[in-house]
């Protein structure tokens, strides 16, 4: 399926049904007064999380989204039927917002949670509403209210507790792979990653954490190069990133160093909140060292590096010291967790 992260639609919730004057007319029964009933009242329009879908896709193509107008009243006292409400399922994350103010109308961040986006008019009123003691025969009725109509703008941001972020080609499609049940694509060129992935890492029966993989950044990423640009924005909303590094570069021109600080780069340019979450760094790809001395390698480019946060040596492929790191993800997002509650 083709990830869509972003559409632009219309909303017209329906007009409500126009009232109207009517009088009893039987046989036997003079002056029967007035019977016009209300009309009834035009369909709203609703947005619902939905866990089951992914992706905006449905909203790129179906842009119009109209509810049907409220019945308009009748004589004999019967009241025009309302319409039925119109029911928009979209992602978990998407933001809703209006188009001509900016507002933000709402952020979808629970399955099954729903907001109203515009609502249908209000049926009119009968000229039986409008009977009193010196008015006997009244001729009023009111007509339907107009249903809303608004400019929407949908925008998708993943919900996660981890983020990966890297270079293409480093290993963070391997690694979600190896610590969840999520099974995207993976090959030895880059940019196998052309939209956002997301997987469950099960730690035990009761805990669990939710990992987003992007595809790769490279230089000037922020302006707009390369594809990860497009899909830092999913990485704003979790609560750790872990910085992918392959220390087994394809050839002698690239540096791991080099590499690492320009992704650094990158994300402080795109954005400085984002830039400051917490990170750690997960030297990948140790079962391509040569000899022993898949340590020492790591110890010498932590130290060229700068880094002096939390770090990890691993290899996704054979998942030697995967385990070690979700245990310690799990534990660092329970705690959070736990501080966020007192």
């Amino acid at each position: 399926m083709q990830f869509i992260d972003e559409a632009k639609i219309q909303v017209s919730a329906g007009k409500g049904g126009d009232g109207v004057a009517s009088f009893r007319r039987e046989r036997f029964i003079p002056k029967g007064g007035p019977d016009g009933g209300d009309g009834g009242n035009g369909g709203s329009i609703f947005a619902i999380a939905d866990r089951n879908i992914n992706t905006l896709i449905e909203y790129r193509f179906a842009r119009i989204h109209q509810a049907k107008n409220g019945e308009h009243g009748r004589g004999s006292g019967q009241y025009g039927k309302g319409a039925e409400d119109i029911i928009l399922r979209m992602p978990i994350g998407t933001i809703i917002s209006n188009i001509d103010s900016g507002e933000t109308i709402a952020d979808l961040e629970r399955d099954q949670q729903k907001i109203l986006l515009a609502k249908g008019g209000v049926g009119g009123a009968g000229n039986i509403h409008f009977k009193s003691s010196i008015n006997r025969t009244p001729r009023q009725f009111t007509k339907g209210e107009e249903g809303e109509k608004l400019e929407l703008h949908l925008e998708l941001k993943i919900l996660a507790d981890v983020g990966l972020l890297g270079m293409p080609n480093v290993g963070k499609t391997t690694l979600i792979r190896a610590v969840s049940a999520a099974r995207p694509k993976v090959a030895d060129y880059p940019f196998t990653t052309l939209h956002p992935n997301l997987g469950m890492v099960r730690v035990n029966q009761n805990r669990n954490f939710t990992m987003a993989d992007i595809p790769g950044l490279i230089k000037n990423s922020a302006e707009g190069a390369g594809l990860g640009h497009q899909f830092l924005k999913h990485l704003t909303r979790t609560k750790l990133l872990l910085h992918i590094v392959d220390i087994t570069p394809m050839d002698n021109y690239t540096d791991p160093v080099h590499d690492a600080k320009l992704i650094l780069s990158e994300l402080k340019k795109y954005d400085e909140l984002l830039y400051q979450k917490p990170r750690w760094l997960v030297i990948n790809k140790i079962d391509m060292l040569p000899g022993n001395n898949e340590k020492d390698t790591c110890l010498q480019f932590i130290r060229d590096l700068g880094w002096t946060g939390k770090s990890f040596i691993i290899s996704a492929l054979s998942g030697k010291g995967c385990k070690q790191l979700i245990y310690d993800i799990m534990r660092y997002l329970e705690q959070e967790n736990q501080a966020e509650i007192t």
